[in-house]
């Protein structure tokens, strides 16, 4: 087997995912020193003292570094990469690893929290799949307002060649998964648990969907089954992942709020539906907008704005629709504005009225009786009752 993979998958079992200290150690020394290291019991001084001095309570981080060396040492000790290999490859699953073809270069902005690999199940290149993404996450208990909005946005997103990535759960996430899949873009499912592992149960069918069109990615080994602390870590990677990240609907408290936080930590776009002001699940994305923390977006056309290229994915500027009288100049405005609706007027009141000259009053007059605006009669200038101008 693969001797780099080996090392990778001995210290996936080594260390719980998103442990900044083992990227510490991965990034100074290497994995295969690391896993040398763990093996003999002992860390480099000028390390431990790296690590002290970042810490929050220095008096305390020696121990604690110990005790984490210590776990590390046994789960090394337990471990057995070659059966995870093996594990991942009946499945359907490959270890990729970074400085390999498929790893995204984006995840390195999450530093020494970057993952030691990802456990990737799919027919999509996780790389390039992850080129032109976006996240959309949300709330478990989801509103059908929120499951509607969801949905649309990622399909929309796909039909424009947008990857859309999120977290397989429940509600707003699995909403974001199926629209993108029903417009056969891909999609990208970041679980919590090894991608083995069919957790919420009742997506089963949704991830092998997703391993058809896109890929479930997993810092956890074949088998690792979802703890709490997991989901929070793995949003990070969520946001890593994609170029931003829209919240469609969240608690104050609450996962998606999770993932919006590492967003902004990242220096990634951050957005937000807004929802009804009487729905809790949307109090989150109100605060993200209240705080200017989100921008607030309500189609798929502003989010690619938000994250796509300067000048390439600019969205066209909201407007309502289009009526005939905005095909009319200023002066002609101020004429119809001044031809009365009830009695008659002649065209030199009209001009005083609307502030222009006779000629200007006498060619707008023209004009807008030959569009349908207004009527005359024996007694002047009337607006027409009926107000239905033709179209020239």
């Amino acid at each position: 087997m693969n001797h780099d993979l080996l090392t990778r998958a001995t210290l996936m079992r080594t260390a719980e995912v998103g442990d900044a200290v083992m990227g510490q150690l991965i990034r100074h020394h290497g994995p295969d020193e690391a896993v040398a290291l763990i093996r003999s019991g002992t860390l480099p001084e000028p390390f431990i003292a790296r690590v002290i001095a970042a810490a929050d309570h220095p008096d305390l981080a020696r121990a604690k570094l110990l005790r984490r060396l210590t776990t590390w040492h046994a789960r090394l000790s337990a471990s057995d990469p070659a059966a995870d290999l093996r594990a991942g490859e009946q499945f359907g699953a490959r270890l990729v690893t970074p400085g390999t073809p498929e790893w995204p270069t984006q995840l390195e902005a999450l530093g020494h929290g970057v993952p030691l690999g990802l456990w990737v199940s799919g027919s999509a290149d996780l790389r390039f799949a992850c080129l032109r993404s976006v996240a959309v996450v949300g709330a478990r208990a989801s509103t059908a307002y929120g499951v509607h909005v969801a949905a649309d946005l990622s399909a929309e997103l796909g039909d424009g060649g947008w990857t859309v990535v999120s977290g397989g759960a429940y509600g707003i996430d699995g909403a974001a998964h199926r629209g993108a899949l029903t417009a056969d873009s891909p999609t990208v499912a970041v679980l919590a648990c090894g991608v083995d592992v069919a957790y919420p149960s009742g997506h089963t069918d949704l991830f092998a969907a997703i391993r058809r069109q896109g890929v479930l990615v997993s810092e956890c080994p074949p088998g690792v089954h979802p703890t709490r602390a997991r989901f929070l870590i793995r949003n990070r990677v969520i946001a890593a992942l994609a170029r931003g990240t829209v919240v469609v609907e969240a608690a104050l408290r609450s996962g998606a709020l999770n993932t919006a936080g590492h967003t902004t930590a990242l220096g990634r776009p951050l957005a937000a539906v807004p929802g009804p002001i009487t729905s809790e699940v949307s109090a989150g994305c109100h605060r993200l907008l209240r705080e200017a923390s989100a921008v607030c977006v309500t189609s798929a056309q502003e989010v690619i704005d938000l994250v796509g290229d300067l000048g390439t994915d600019l969205a066209p500027p909201s407007r309502g629709p289009v009526l005939p009288l905005d095909a009319l100049n200023d002066q002609t405005r101020r004429v119809l504005d001044a031809v009365p609706s009830r009695t008659a007027a002649g065209p030199a009141t009209i001009a005083v009225s609307a502030g222009v000259d006779l000629p200007t009053a006498l060619s707008c007059l023209g004009g807008l009786a030959a569009a349908g605006y207004i009527d005359r009669t024996p007694k002047g200038w009337r607006l027409r009752p009926t107000r239905t101008p033709t179209t020239h």
